[in-house]
């Protein structure tokens, strides 16, 4: 990085027999009065690798790497163009574009190799990483703590850093670590609770109820489910006023080990320990179900078959609308299809998914099953931090998302078994996230980007970056 700012000089071309020739054929000087004709100046380090003119990724040789000061910028394989593409980061502000109307010049996907653990990566000759072992320890945590300095000395306060795809014990305490000094958002913890609780206060209009009068059982506690739960938690705390220690203790988890109890607290670790309240071990899913008799069935597990038919029966056996989200992705993974909720459930379960499923048919009726995506949240939530110059995340931001998200599933859609509006409209649904997380970010006293615009909704249509062709008459 301290090599950024470095030029170097690229040889352009000369005549064969001594003379210099430039672009129209006119000669400009002999060999012997000029070695090199003329340069071409092009920045080396990062500033090359933002040239979309210049960047060749993983296709720069050694030599080009050593050169233009390109070390620790890439990955250290040297590849075709052909065998390059960073999925995931790419993917999300490909997204943020698109849904949310980023600007794609403000965004940059970064991938952190720290190695791998896998022998069949390693042995892959197509593997694009660092073929060691992973960093772990301090040696990880100096690693993260010079990147995000980094990013903050670089682009300043107002930088959002979505982090994703991190393992359970990393995310939880990078994001605890840096959402006191940095705006930082972790899409698999706080996106993915807020689109599943949006889900929730949609699914109340149909079932009735306050979130306080239904109890939940998930099944998975990591990162999804614990994420999720807390936010559930959030937002009976902020509508009851209720101690959070307290509406927690209507939300049970189930791990691999089974219910989550007080007498297992010791073995846990941190981010499940909240759950762990006072009642007798049980080992299965569909035990802990017929025991807490809940409303509300989450799968968060990345286990598929898991709401098995004797589950959803059981689920259907205490109440007249059963909820159960599958939310475990791809299709394999989900803990059970619709097909498999509406038909166990005589048809009376409310269900949505992670994966996308098709219209089902039951008893002469049509089911569209709702798809708790992600996608629905992040985008909007990122505009709304963007512009109002947010410098912080709050909880209460995720709690404004969900209940904006909410607002706009409507009867007809309801009707027709959605528990989420359709992505048909989602720059619309965008625009509505971002106002009501920007207004929250200025309640909150967070917001930098100041006077506050008397119309929110208004202001983040027109932060919204469209790629159409300007008119310049």
């Amino acid at each position: 990085m301290e090599n950024a700012t470095r030029k170097i000089s690229m040889s352009n071309g000369c005549a064969a027999n001594g003379g210099v020739t430039d672009v129209y054929g006119e000669g400009r000087a002999t060999e012997d009065q000029l070695v090199t004709p003329w340069t071409f100046s092009v920045a080396s380090g990062y500033t090359l690798m933002r040239d979309p003119c210049y960047n060749k990724g993983l296709a720069f040789s050694e030599k080009e790497r050593d050169a233009h000061y390109l070390r620790g910028l890439l990955p250290p394989a040297v590849l075709s163009q052909d065998l390059q593409g960073m999925g995931i980061p790419v993917g999300k502000l490909s997204l943020y574009t698109a849904l949310g109307g980023i600007n794609p010049a403000a965004c940059l996907p970064i991938t952190i190799d720290v190695g791998t653990n896998n022998e069949q990566l390693l042995k892959d000759e197509f593997y694009i990483g660092l073929r060691q072992k992973r960093a772990t320890g301090q040696e990880y945590a100096e690693l993260l703590d010079e990147f995000m300095t980094a990013v903050k000395q670089n682009y300043g306060e107002k930088i959002l850093v979505q982090f994703e795809d991190f393992a359970n014990h990393n995310a939880f305490e990078l994001l605890a670590k840096y959402s006191k000094s940095h705006l930082v958002f972790n899409d698999d913890i706080q996106g993915t609770a807020s689109v599943v609780l949006a889900g929730l206060l949609a699914a109340l209009k149909v079932v009735g109820g306050t979130l306080a009068d239904h109890k939940f059982v998930f099944l998975g506690a990591g990162e999804a489910g614990t994420g999720i739960a807390e936010l559930i938690a959030l937002e009976i705390s902020k509508q009851t006023k209720a101690p959070l220690e307290e509406t927690r203790k209507g939300i049970w988890l189930v791990d691999s080990k089974g219910l989550i109890v007080s007498s297992r607290k010791a073995t846990l670790p941190h981010f499940k320990k909240p759950w762990a309240h006072e009642h007798e071990p049980i080992k299965t899913l569909l035990d802990a179900v017929k025991s807490i008799k809940p409303t509300v069935l989450i799968g968060t597990s990345g286990v598929g078959k898991t709401f098995t038919k004797e589950v959803v029966e059981a689920m259907a056996s205490f109440n007249e609308k059963p909820l159960i989200l599958a939310l475990s992705n791809p299709t394999s993974q989900s803990e059970c299809t619709a097909e498999e909720a509406y038909t166990w459930s005589q048809g009376r379960a409310i269900f949505a998914s992670g994966s996308p499923f098709d219209h089902v048919e039951y008893n002469g009726k049509v089911f569209v099953p709702g798809q708790a995506n992600n996608a629905y949240i992040f985008p909007g939530f990122g505009l709304g931090l963007i512009m109002s110059g947010a410098i912080r995340v709050h909880d209460d931001m995720l709690l404004a998302a969900s209940e904006a998200l909410a607002l706009q599933v409507t009867q007809e859609h309801f009707d027709k078994g959605l528990l989420y509006p359709p992505f048909t409209n989602i720059r619309k649904i965008s625009a509505n996230i971002a106002a009501k997380v920007a207004a929250k970010v200025y309640d909150l006293g967070l917001a930098t980007h100041l006077p506050r615009p008397q119309n929110l909704m208004k202001h983040a249509e027109r932060c919204m970056y469209n790629p159409a062709y300007r008119c310049y008459l």
